[in-house]
């Protein structure tokens, strides 16, 4: 029920006790109407009564003062009291008329009758005064007899007054207590509209509006500091707090709802923030090893709990092979063809975005072939490798885009990491032989110094020089002469293998830094690749490019140069091994002692 329902029922109820109070009031007016009315009946009939009675004992005065006078005036007097004595009789016989009862009255008519006698008797003395028979006037109007009548006339007209005093105070008695009973019934029916009205108001404000108020006001607050975990109170009444609770459990959906938008453009930003940093340190990286650091990284952050792989397309042998894994993915990470992937295959995200059952692609475990996204890395319109991501499930993958948006980032970074590759093997590589090219000998030359300085261990340098090459350009054509080249230089890379670096120097001349190595160790070096260059056997077409040999100069840090004149010291020995007629190692040291 409605608090507005609830307080129209009290306040008809307090009406109706109102007007019940208002009319119980009036009849305790109207009681002491007939105690106002019994006091005036009683003033009325005590001031007849004492007329009748005055009257009576003045007319004896008369009667008898004029039978001792004679005199007229006095005669007169009696006549007109004698004259209103009857109008008073009149009205007392009126007295019925007014409330008088039969009792009353005919104890009145007594008196009244003895009144009448006794103004006979003073006619027959007034008589016989007038006759001369003043010893029988006096006689009849001072007897005994006149006197005991006037006495009994006084004694009937008390006795009545005593009648009327009595009934009038019962009348009064009656009235007071009819009115004190009415007052009483008042006040209660008052007192009960005030209890009713504090019953009701107490109801209202504690079981129907402090207590839900209190709870309601305890739950906007928490809603205020917007704690929405808060557990709202189920009011189903239908009135205002019912209303009020309503809004309240609306308002706090809302909220969770809000929260939850919040939380996920929370979370969008942060993803937003970690694909930019991503992109940011890809665009630092100097290796594949360091694009491949930065998806290990990044990649569980992007996408939490979200195990996964990065595959790079090798041309030779042409597959994808596993590059980086996170977060322990299932299966073996075996190489596969790029066409058992559905993702390089279409160029897109696989299977598609709208979630529809599509065909999975073949290189996945069939555990997790229904919960896995393949992404392909594409650069320049060509794909050159997959993000392979599993456990994807709608509560815990970000959205898809931002996937892709990492897929291309990477994609980027790998494109551009094999085209910096290919520029720096241009760069630093000779095309032909495969030998770093006298481009990069100079800060190789600088770092190798600089650490045998610092370690004071030894260092040698190889100038090597194929003896007649020009003869073979011209016999052979530069085809021969670059097979030649080819063969010497991969005998000079084997030869120095990881105990030194290999450079093509220029023309057909060749340079071997050789670290840590003395005059002994770099001239055992130099011969085996003057005997492996001598026991080649090359073939250009049909024709035999006959024998091939070397010249080489040995020269050794610092047993033979400084820092700054280490390649010229070997390019001197080289230079007086050519003097010396070619195909032959000639040492620095050995000039020196020659």
């Amino acid at each position: 029920m409605r608090i507005a329902t609830i307080t129209n029922w009290a306040y008809g109820a307090t009406v109706c006790l109102t007007i019940a109070s208002g009319v119980a009031m009036l009849m305790a007016s109207n009681a002491e109407s007939v105690e106002r009315q019994a006091v005036e009946q009683r003033y009325v009939f005590d001031q007849l009564t004492e007329e009748v009675e005055v009257d009576a004992w003045a007319l004896s005065d008369l009667a008898r003062l004029y039978v001792i006078k004679q005199d007229p005036a006095v005669l007169q007097s009696h006549r007109q009291k004698a004259a209103s004595m009857a109008k008073v009789e009149h009205r007392l016989q009126k007295l019925k008329d007014v409330g008088a009862s039969d009792e009353e009255l005919a104890l009145l008519q007594i008196g009244l009758q003895g009144a009448d006698a006794l103004q006979d008797e003073q006619q027959t003395a007034i008589a016989h005064s007038a006759r001369g028979e003043q010893a029988q006037a006096i006689a009849l109007i001072y007897g005994d007899l006149y006197e005991n009548e006037l006495e009994q006339v006084q004694s009937q007209l008390d006795h009545f007054r005593q009648m009327l005093d009595r009934r009038a105070q019962g009348a009064i008695q009656d009235a007071v207590e009819k009115s004190h009973a009415l007052r009483t019934l008042s006040e209660v029916m008052v007192g009960l509209t005030a209890l009713m009205f504090l019953f009701v108001l107490g109801f209202i404000l504690k079981r129907r509006v402090l207590h839900p108020v209190v709870r309601l006001s305890d739950v906007v607050n928490r809603l205020a500091s917007q704690d929405y975990a808060v557990e709202t109170p189920d009011y189903r009444q239908i009135d205002e707090i019912g209303d009020m609770a309503h809004a309240i459990r609306i308002f706090r959906e809302n909220g969770l709802v809000r929260q939850q938008l919040e939380k996920e453009r929370d979370a969008h930003w942060e993803t937003r923030a970690l694909l930019a940093r991503m992109t940011q340190r890809l665009q630092g990286c100097e290796s594949f090893e360091d694009v491949l650091n930065v998806a290990q990284l990044f990649a569980p952050n992007i996408a939490p709990g979200v195990a996964g792989r990065l595959y790079i397309l090798d041309r030779d042998p042409w597959q994808m092979r596993c590059a980086a894994e996170w977060l322990n993915p299932q299966g073996e990470p075996d190489p596969f063809h790029p066409d058992q992937c559905w993702a390089v295959r279409r160029g897109q995200s696989h299977p598609p975005v709208n979630g529809e059952p599509d065909i999975t692609c073949y290189h996945l475990p069939d555990a997790c072939a229904n919960q896995t996204l393949c992404v392909p890395l594409i650069a320049q319109g060509e794909a050159i490798g997959l993000l392979s991501f599993q456990n994807i499930t709608p509560e815990m993958a970000p959205s898809r885009a931002y996937l892709e948006l990492m897929a291309e980032a990477l994609g980027l970074a790998l494109a551009n990491q094999r085209l910096r590759d290919a520029l720096l093997a241009k760069a630093l590589f000779d095309p032909l032989t495969g030998l770093r090219n006298r481009h990069h000998l100079e800060d190789a030359l600088h770092t190798q110094m600089s650490q045998a300085m610092r370690s004071g261990n030894p260092m040698s340098c190889l100038m090597i020089d194929i003896d007649h090459f020009k003869r073979i350009n011209d016999r052979l054509g530069h085809d021969a002469g670059d097979q030649v080249l080819k063969s010497v230089a991969a005998i000079i890379q084997r030869c120095v293998s990881d105990k030194g670096m290999a450079f093509r120097y220029g023309g057909e001349e060749f340079l071997a830094l050789l670290p840590d190595m003395d005059e002994a160790a770099a001239f055992a070096c130099a011969t085996a690749i003057h005997t492996a260059v001598r026991s080649l056997t090359l073939h250009y077409e049909l024709t035999e490019i006959g024998p091939v040999d070397v010249s080489i100069g040995i020269a050794s840090y610092p047993q033979h140069a400084q820092s700054d004149n280490l390649l010229r010291a070997a390019d001197v020995a080289l230079y007086r091994a050519k003097e010396l007629g070619r195909s032959r190692i000639v040492s620095f040291g050995m000039l020196e002692a020659g």
